[in-house]
C-alpha cells in the first residue's frame, strides 16, 4: 500500500504544478482594447465607404472573367476560383458539333490583354486541340469581353 506520506508528496507536486500552469496563463502583456477603444472599433455604415485594402481582393480583369464564362457557356463548370484567376469546364459538346471537349482558363492579370488570359482546350481523349482552334477561342473571349467594357461605359 501506498503510505499517507506518499499521497501527500503526489498531492503537492500536483499543487505546485497546476499552480505553475495556470501562472503560465497569466501576466498576459497585451491587454484588451478600453471601452472607449471598442467604441472606435464600431462598424457602421458609414464605414462601408472607408474601406481599407486588406490584400482581399480579387485581382482578376471581371470582363474577362464573364466573358470566359459566356463564350464557353456550352460546358459545365466544374471549379472556380476568383482568387487565383482559373476556371474548370468539364466535358461538354459544342452547338453543332459532335466531339466533347473539357477547357481550363487562367486569367492572370487585372488588365484586358491577350497576355491575361490562357486557355486550354482538350478532347474527350485527353489530347490538345489544334492551335488555331485555342487561338479563336481565345479571340472570342478577349473579344466579348471588350464588348463587355464597351457596353458598361455606356451607362
Amino acid at each position: 500500500m501506498i503510505s499517507s506520506r506518499a499521497i501527500r508528496t503526489i498531492a503537492r507536486g500536483a499543487a505546485v504544478a497546476g499552480l505553475l500552469g495556470l501562472a503560465a496563463c497569466g501576466n498576459n502583456a497585451e491587454r484588451g482594447p478600453t471601452p472607449s477603444e471598442e467604441l472606435k472599433q464600431r462598424e457602421t455604415i458609414w464605414d462601408l465607404f472607408n474601406q481599407r485594402d486588406d490584400g482581399t481582393k480579387v485581382a482578376v480583369n471581371r470582363y474577362l472573367w464573364n466573358a470566359s464564362l459566356e463564350v464557353l457557356n456550352f460546358l459545365p463548370v466544374e471549379t472556380i476560383d476568383p482568387f487565383t484567376g482559373v476556371i474548370t469546364f468539364g466535358y461538354g459538346t459544342p452547338p453543332g458539333g459532335g466531339r466533347a471537349y473539357r477547357a481550363t482558363v487562367y486569367i492572370s492579370d487585372p488588365a484586358l490583354e491577350a497576355r491575361s488570359l490562357n486557355v486550354s482546350i482538350q478532347t474527350s481523349g485527353g489530347a490538345p486541340v489544334a492551335e488555331g482552334t485555342q487561338r479563336a477561342v481565345e479571340d472570342a473571349i478577349l473579344t466579348r469581353a471588350r464588348q463587355l467594357r464597351v457596353g458598361d461605359r455606356n451607362f
